[in-house]
C-alpha cells in the first residue's frame, strides 16, 4: 500500500509541513499544553472551625490543690479582614458586573445595587467586605463556570484553572494593579469558539437561541482556559473529531459515539500516552461469560484461532479471549492509548460504512474514527517523531506495535450543542443525550455558591466493548 493511500491528501500536502510539523508562528503564553495527569487531586480540606490549642501553659499549684498543671486553650486567630478597596477599584468592579452580559452571565447574580450603595457610602469596612465577596463570585464563574457541578451530566474533566489562578491571587493582582476589569477579562477561554459565541450572542433575536449560546459559552469555562498548543477535540453532538494546532483546525474526522442511555460517551480530558498499530482486543467478560462466547470458543481452539481469537482457561475456570490483530479486529487497525477509568478510547473499526450515516450514536461509549490509520500516523509523527515511512511499515506489518508518545498530547471529549462546525460556521447540534436541560435549568435559577466539587459524582460506567 502506498503512503499516499494511507495518509491521504491532508498529510502529504503542504498543510502537514506548514501546520503540523513546523512550530507555530505566534508565540504562546504557555510553553505547551496543560498537563492533565496531575489534576485529579482532592480539593484542600477546609480549615477547622472549632477552637484548637495554640499554646499551653502551667499554673503554680496552690496549697491543698491538685498539683496537676492546668491547660489553657488559646483560640485561633480570627480570619484576616478583606483587603482595602479604593473607590476607583470598586467602581471598576461595578462596571465589570454591569457589562457581564456580554460574557453570557447575568449582572443580577452579582448584586450591582448592593455594591453601588456601598460605593456611595465611601471607603471602609463595608465596601471592602462587599466588593471582595462580589469579586470572588464573579471570578469563580468566569474561571470555572456558573453551572453547578450537579447540573453537568457525566462531566469528568478536572479544570486546572482554579489551581493556577486561585481567587485570592486574582484579587491581589487586581487591586495591586488597579485593574479589576482587566484581571477579570483575562479569565476568558482562549479558544476561538468562545469568542465567536460571544460575538454571536447580541445578534440572537430568539431568546431560546440566546440562552443556548449562554450555556455553551459556560461549557467552555468548564474546560482549561488554554487547551494547549496541539490537541484533539471531539464534540460528541457534532460526531466529529478535530486535530487542532495553535487553535486552528488542521483536519477533521467523522466519528461514531456512544448510544444514548447507559452507553453515552462521558466528557473527559485525558492524555495520549501511545499510538497502537494493529491492536489486540481483550473481550470483556460480559461477552465472554455473559453471552457464552468463551465456552463456544474454548470447545474448539483450532477454530477459534482461525477466527482470530486466542483463548486461555485459568485454573479457576475463567476463560480469557483476546482478539488478535487483523482487519476484522473490533478495534480496527489503530487505537490511541489514553488510559482512563472509563475505558474510553479513540480507535478504528472494521465496519467503516457506518461513517456515511448522518447520525452515528452507535457505540458502547468509545469514539470510533474514520481514517484511523492516518490519524494514528499523524499523532505518532507529532508526539513521537515517527517518520511517515515507519508509520506505513507499522500499519502494514499486521503486528501489534505500540509507539509511546514523547510529547504531551491532550484529548478533550466535549459536549457542545452550539459550536463552530468543521467549516468554521457557528451552528447548533442535536442534544443527543439531553444534557442541555439541567444546564438550562441552572441558568433559569438563581446563582448557586461554588462548593469546591471538581467533577460529576455520577457512577463511572465502564463498558469496554467496541461492538
Amino acid at each position: 500500500m502506498k503512503l499516499a493511500v494511507l495518509l491521504g491528501p491532508v498529510l502529504i500536502g503542504p498543510v502537514l509541513g506548514a501546520s503540523l510539523l513546523a512550530p507555530p508562528a505566534r508565540a504562546r503564553a504557555q510553553s505547551g499544553p496543560v498537563d492533565l495527569t496531575a489534576q485529579a487531586r482532592q480539593a484542600p480540606k477546609p480549615l477547622p472551625t472549632t477552637a484548637v490549642p495554640a499554646s499551653t501553659a502551667t499554673t503554680p499549684a496552690l496549697p491543698g490543690a491538685d498539683a496537676t498543671a492546668a491547660t489553657v486553650v488559646v483560640p485561633p486567630a480570627p480570619p484576616a479582614p478583606p483587603p482595602h478597596w479604593a473607590l476607583a477599584d470598586a467602581q471598576g468592579l461595578l462596571e465589570a458586573i454591569q457589562g457581564i452580559g456580554k460574557e453570557g452571565l447575568f449582572a443580577r447574580d452579582y448584586q450591582p445595587a448592593t455594591l453601588a450603595a456601598a460605593i456611595a457610602d465611601g471607603e471602609g469596612p463595608s465596601l471592602d467586605a462587599t466588593a471582595t465577596k462580589l469579586f470572588g463570585w464573579l471570578a469563580e464563574d468566569l474561571r470555572d463556570g456558573r453551572t453547578p457541578m450537579d447540573s453537568r451530566a457525566q462531566w469528568f474533566v478536572v479544570d486546572p484553572d482554579v489551581d493556577a489562578n486561585p481567587t485570592p491571587r486574582l484579587l491581589t493582582a487586581a487591586l495591586n494593579a488597579h485593574n479589576v476589569k482587566g484581571v477579570l477579562a483575562g479569565l476568558d477561554p482562549t479558544n476561538p469558539d468562545y469568542a465567536l459565541l460571544r460575538e454571536t450572542l447580541p445578534k440572537a433575536k430568539d431568546p431560546a437561541i440566546a440562552t443556548l449560546i449562554r450555556i455553551n459559552m459556560d461549557r467552555w469555562r468548564w474546560l482549561p482556559r488554554d487547551l494547549g498548543l496541539q490537541y484533539l477535540l471531539t464534540n460528541v453532538p457534532e460526531q466529529m473529531l478535530k486535530l487542532t494546532v495553535d487553535n486552528k483546525i488542521i483536519t477533521s474526522y467523522r466519528t461514531i459515539v456512544g448510544k444514548p442511555g447507559r452507553t453515552a460517551t462521558p466528557q473527559l480530558a485525558v492524555k495520549v500516552q501511545g499510538v497502537i498499530f494493529n491492536p489486540t482486543w481483550t473481550v470483556p467478560q460480559s461477552i465472554v461469560k455473559g453471552e457464552g462466547l468463551g465456552v463456544r470458543l474454548a470447545a474448539n481452539i483450532p477454530a477459534a484461532k482461525r477466527q482470530g481469537y486466542a483463548v486461555t482457561k485459568s485454573a479457576d475456570g475463567t476463560i480469557t479471549v483476546v482478539q488478535q490483530p487483523g482487519p476484522k479486529n473490533s478495534l480496527g487497525l489503530m487505537k490511541l492509548d489514553m488510559p482512563n477509568e472509563h475505558a474510553i478510547f479513540i480507535h478504528d473499526t472494521p465496519n467503516r460504512s457506518l461513517f456515511a450515516l448522518p447520525s452515528r450514536a452507535l457505540s458502547h461509549g468509545c469514539v470510533r474514527t474514520e481514517r484511523a490509520s492516518e490519524l494514528g500516523m499523524t499523532m505518532a509523527m507529532l508526539g513521537a517523531d515517527l517518520t511517515p515511512e515507519q508509520g506505513v511499515e507499522y500499519t502494514l506489518s499486521g503486528k501489534y506495535t505500540r509507539v509511546p508518545m514523547t510529547k504531551t498530547f491532550p484529548v478533550y471529549i466535549t459536549y457542545f450543542t452550539m459550536a463552530r462546525d468543521v467549516t468554521g460556521t457557528m451552528r447548533s447540534f442535536d442534544d443527543l443525550y439531553g444534557r442541555d436541560a439541567p444546564v438550562l435549568a441552572s441558568f433559569a435559577a438563581a446563582r448557586q455558591p461554588h462548593t469546591g466539587q471538581r467533577t460529576s459524582k455520577e457512577e463511572v460506567i465502564k463498558l469496554d466493548n467496541p461492538l
